[in-house]
């Protein structure tokens, strides 16, 4: 009997899903608890295991839509051993020893004699045959009229195609999400730009022993986190939310960080990230990085979210005004660092500076607490020692 492969529940409030790649093709034999497709969703993209081993035959398409529950492949069990193939016809030894003469093999001539056996006569209309065929081909080479000098032919302008291709569920929601959050809230984007001197030599200092104790590499997104989080406490309006009439003031601080993934940019929200050491951002930050390439970030952890940081220097950005992740207030924007001349004790010296860009709901947030809010994260990331000394 047939085993059904369902399309599993991926979340409380999802209902729907695309097909993925199908991880292995229909008519293969697949063990138990083997990764047969990929489905995706709103959130993140997930692999269903074969529930049983057998014979997999695919009812939904790589692209098309189903729902919960729905049947998207069967699993056909074995039903006994393998068939055999076929065996090799029985040669004659006068058909063999023609065949080593011409240098042929006993499954290229077809056999014609009693029992499927193949005989020397078999051989010798193979032999003919193709001696045929090769004079035919020469007397039309030798018989083809000399060609006429080549006139100038005019080469057709490449074709102007167009492809489409259905929106994949995460790129439908990403443009739900930008489009609602510029309709629904007030966006007003705010700048600074920091000297990243400081961090650069405390890294440069401490890189070696950081990654010998921890095992992972002392990154930049640690300190902006901790110095998104100093800057919130600061400014609680940016990690709160309107909902109906109310502000919702959180005194809990979970960091979304964009993450970039073949399929789009995603945001992993990084739990209590108030309570975490800068190895413990760095463990959580390279570990979504890693999971999101593999399509494997589970939907709760792109759901909730407070704040978020966006690192858009990775790609080579100089400034940009990110959007807010409804229904957050406020996100945050890294940009590339770059030696530029700034004015320091009345001197031009050469500093690695960096833009940041603070976008916020002004329904919310006032120019003169989005302001200050970068200010403070300028002073933390220029002072990184405050940020241990919490002062």
């Amino acid at each position: 009997m047939a085993i059904e492969l369902k399309v599993p529940s991926v979340g409380e409030s999802i209902t729907e899903v695309v097909i993925g790649r199908w991880l292995k093709p229909a008519g293969q034999q697949v063990a138990k608890d083997e990764a047969l497709v990929e489905i995706e969703t709103d959130k993140a993209t997930l692999e269903v295991p074969a529930p049983e081993a057998g014979t997999l035959k695919v009812l939904k398409q790589a692209g098309e839509s189903a729902v919960v529950g729905e049947v998207i492949a069967w699993l056909e069990p074995a039903t006994g051993p393998a068939e055999s193939p076929a065996p090799p016809p029985r040669v004659m030894p006068a058909a063999q020893r023609l065949l080593a003469e011409h240098g042929l093999r006993a499954d290229e001539v077809a056999a014609g004699g009693p029992g499927g056996r193949l005989l020397k006569e078999d051989v010798q209309r193979h032999v003919a045959a193709v001696a045929e065929r090769s004079e035919i081909a020469v007397a039309g080479q030798q018989q083809a009229p000399t060609a006429a000098p080549e006139t100038p032919v005019a080469i057709p302008a490449p074709a102007r195609e167009e492809e489409a291709v259905p929106m994949s569920p995460l790129r439908r929601l990403i443009a739900e999400r930008l489009v609602s959050a510029q309709q629904t809230a007030a966006l007003l984007t705010t700048f600074n730009e920091i000297d990243m001197s400081e961090v650069l030599a405390l890294r440069k200092a401490h890189q070696e022993a950081f990654q010998e104790r921890y095992g992972i590499r002392l990154g930049f997104m640690s300190f902006f986190v901790k110095a998104a989080i100093d800057a919130l406490k600061l400014i609680p309006q940016l990690n709160a939310e309107i909902r109906g009439t109310n502000i919702i003031y959180k005194n809990y601080y979970d960091i979304g960080v964009a993450v970039s993934a073949k399929k789009g940019l995603v945001v992993p929200v990084v739990r209590n990230a108030d309570r975490l050491s800068f190895a413990g951002l760095e463990r959580a930050i390279a570990d979504f990085g890693q999971r999101a390439n593999d399509n494997k970030l589970l939907p709760e952890e792109l759901q909730g979210g407070t704040f978020t940081i966006s690192n858009g220097g990775v790609f080579g950005s100089l400034l940009s005004t990110p959007i807010v992740n409804p229904p957050q207030s406020g996100v945050l924007g890294m940009h590339a660092i770059q030696e530029r001349p700034v004015a320091v004790g009345g001197q031009v010296v050469i500093r690695p500076m960096m833009y940041v860009a603070l976008t916020y709901d002004h329904r919310l947030v006032d120019g003169r607490e989005a302001v200050t809010f970068l200010k403070r994260i300028k002073e933390a990331i220029e002072r990184p020692a405050r940020m241990l000394l919490e002062v």
